[in-house]
């Protein structure tokens, strides 16, 4: 017998399909955070990508409702695939007037691509995606990124002509009082394998103890995994109030023009903050500060690093990270590389094994030496007038 979901056992009551708790946002970062499970979530995401979908996939929902296409086939982006294999079914393209036609915390229910209300009314309609249908979208996708990556080299030449004084001479990074020069830095941004690579970085962060910088959500990410960070960078859209208040130095990511709309939010918590416009992501600004600033090593948790990451980011963002990293050259290394080229100088074996060594030497040398057999009878004799006044004690 299969026991299914407390979720799925609500459907089978109601009707076929899959039913639960609707939440609607349009922003998936923003509903993650309300996010219960067995929740169906009802989102406006073109092109899910996999950051949010590994987040839906954690918040155990029982269903995704997608207004916007899930693939648009712009590039293979690996979010559907991911809510798919989790066994969380995706309705797609159901368009947006599903948002008005819905209220947050009803109760509806999925069937045959159809989104359902409690009395049976059919509230929108999209395509079920599966297995096969995603499949066959991704290797449209494939083919059409040559058309992404002609997009890429003009917004790339366009970026660079906008922010060239940030990226050759770092005009506009802020002066900031926590101190970098000449040593590592580390930065968190709650992205993909984030709390993976914090683990295994555990080593590292003991041994060198970086300047430790979390990005909006990796701030969060590195006080969970139990460390204090230095300095937070971000607009602060994801960055709960705790870590904001943690006495980190706040940098609020700002437009070029100076407009900060995070800025209040800081503000209104009492804690003083300096402002960094750019039209760069806020982990490219983030990267910028830690070299400018001198920064002897950069790594780098949860970044974006390869074509289809960039991808995922977006036109907007895809030119700032290439050209942040072609500036940093060999200074930034990914957190996947550290995990696995760096290894503690000193293992727990070794460290076991050293002690062991050191009370053997020093055992050996007070047997064999005159001051040693000196020190062993006057313990004997110790150890002797002990057992005397036990047995007097007890006699």
């Amino acid at each position: 017998m299969r026991i299914g979901t407390l979720g799925r056992g609500r459907a089978q009551e109601t009707g076929p399909g899959v039913s639960g708790t609707v939440r609607l946002d349009r922003r998936t970062k923003t509903l993650t955070k309300r996010l219960r499970p067995g929740d169906i979530a009802v989102i406006d995401h073109v092109d899910i990508d996999r950051v949010s979908a590994d987040a839906l996939v954690g918040c155990k929902v029982a269903a995704v409702v997608n207004a916007a296409p899930s693939i648009s086939g712009r590039y293979p982006n690996l979010g559907p695939e991911i809510l798919v294999n989790a066994g969380i079914p995706l309705l797609d393209g159901v368009g947006r007037d599903v948002f008005a036609a819905l209220k947050e915390g009803s109760t509806v229910r999925l069937h045959d691509g159809q989104l359902l209300t409690e009395d049976g009314t059919v509230v929108a309609e999209g395509v079920a995606q599966d297995a096969e249908r995603i499949t066959a979208s991704m290797a449209e996708a494939r083919a059409g990124l040559s058309t992404q990556l002609e997009a890429f080299a003009a917004n790339t030449m366009e970026y660079m002509k906008r922010e060239r004084a940030l990226l050759l001479d770092g005009v506009g990074v802020p002066d900031v009082a926590t101190a970098i020069d000449g040593r590592h830095v580390l930065i968190v941004v709650r992205g993909y394998d984030y709390k993976e690579d914090l683990h295994a970085l555990r080593s590292y962060i003991r041994d060198y103890r970086p300047v430790l910088i979390g990005v909006d959500g990796g701030a969060d990410a590195l006080i969970e995994a139990g460390y204090q960070p230095d300095m937070i960078i971000g607009d602060m859209d994801s960055v709960s109030d705790a870590s904001l208040t943690s006495g980190a130095e706040v940098v609020v990511h700002a437009y070029p023009d100076g407009r900060a709309p995070g800025l209040p939010r800081v503000q209104e918590l009492g804690v003083e903050a300096i402002t960094f416009p750019a039209a760069a992501t806020s982990e490219d600004i983030a990267m910028l500060l830690a070299d400018e600033k001198g920064a002897k090593l950069i790594v780098a948790v949860g970044t974006h690093a390869t074509l289809v990451e960039f991808l995922d980011k977006g036109r907007g963002g895809m030119a700032s990270t290439f050209l942040t990293r072609l500036r940093l050259g060999g200074k930034l290394v990914d957190a996947k590389g550290v995990s696995r080229l760096y290894r503690s100088r000193i293992s727990t074996a070794a460290l076991v094994v050293l002690v062991l060594a050191a009370f053997i030497a020093i055992g050996s040398t007070l047997v064999v030496s005159t001051a040693g057999r000196v020190y062993f009878g006057l313990l004997l004799d110790q150890w002797n007038g002990f057992m005397f006044w036990l047995e007097n004690l007890f006699s």
